[in-house]
């Protein structure tokens, strides 16, 4: 089972306008509402792929009712713990004539410590060797930033692969824990290290130092120039494909749900890694924070190169 685990979900609010400027009057083209949070979005990847998740995590308010009926809507299974306050709207500016994405992201409601217990409790209860849990996104600002460190030490004694998908201090205590696979972008990688990387040959020797915490896959995404996939034995460069971006927003959680679900499959490197490039090419091809459909996931999985690297 792949269990997702989201402590500060989002409405996400995608508008696109063309030409913003900033000072100015703008006329909205588009808009569209998604139900948001990295692994809620991980998981409607899943639903999407094939697989099936069980999303769990803190939800509050009108918004966090919003979530709740958009999941059970697309049969993806949840057990939120509902608190007391509001879940926080996450603002999305798509320029699509200027080609910007730009993200306003509010803070999001605080939560009790008894919150974060319920919690805890729901997922570990449900582990075993089998299981896969994902730890993604920020977390409500009361909380402690040792949380995800806590919580892949506790998956891990159950069992179960952790997947770490997180920034800043949550990363960098995450990784203390060892989960089994993390996946931070390159600005993420030079903040843990504190200093700016020159070409993937540095990123290469810098991620074979985090698998000393004991990690067993680091994932390197470069945006629009592919990914780095890093193990014990491989380095392995997948290539950039080349499309019309619609939305930025969601891809990097549609690369962990296609590892989730490959890990959850027991898929072989090579694939997982084709599967991973694919559904990230396809998120950014669709609008808001929506799953692409497995078509055209499938589509760009063929077109994915791999490259492997010797250093």
């Amino acid at each position: 089972m792949i269990i997702t685990v989201t402590l500060n979900p989002a409405v996400d609010k995608t508008i696109e306008i063309d030409s913003f400027t900033v000072g100015e009057v703008n006329r909205i083209s588009k808009t569209r509402v998604d139900a948001g949070g990295k692994g809620i979005n991980v998981s409607k990847v899943i639903k999407s792929l094939g697989g099936s998740s069980k999303a769990l995590g803190i939800l509050s308010g009108n918004s966090g009712r919003f979530i709740k009926e958009y999941l059970d809507t697309e049969a993806i299974e949840n057990d939120f713990t509902f608190t007391a306050g509001e879940t926080r709207t996450n603002l999305k500016l798509v320029d699509k004539v200027n080609h910007t994405n730009t993200d306003l992201n509010e803070f999001g409601t605080e939560v009790s410590e008894n919150d974060l217990k319920e919690v805890a409790s729901k997922f570990l209860k449900q582990l075993d060797e089998k299981s896969v849990v994902v730890f993604s996104g920020s977390i409500p600002r009361n909380v402690n930033k040792n949380i995800y460190k806590l919580w892949i030490e506790k998956a891990k004694a159950m069992g179960a692969k952790t997947l770490l998908d997180a920034d800043g201090e949550l990363l960098k205590q995450g990784i203390e824990a060892a989960p089994y696979l993390i996946k931070p972008n390159i600005h993420e990688l030079e903040g843990f290290f504190g200093k700016k990387i020159e070409g993937i040959k540095e990123v290469v020797e810098l991620s074979r130092k985090l698998l000393e915490y004991g990690i067993k896959v680091v994932v390197i995404s470069l945006g629009g120039d592919g990914a780095l996939f890093i193990n014990e034995k491989d380095v392995i460069y997948a290539h950039g494909i080349k499309v019309d971006v619609s939305s930025t927003v969601g891809a990097g959680d549609s690369m962990v749900a296609a590892l989730a679900v490959a890990l959850d499959n027991n898929y072989d490197f090579e694939r997982s890694i084709k599967l991973a490039v694919a559904c990230g090419t396809a998120s950014v091809t669709t609008a808001g924070t929506q799953a692409a459909d497995i078509d055209t996931v499938m589509k760009f999985e063929k077109m994915v190169q791999l490259e492997h690297l010797n250093y």
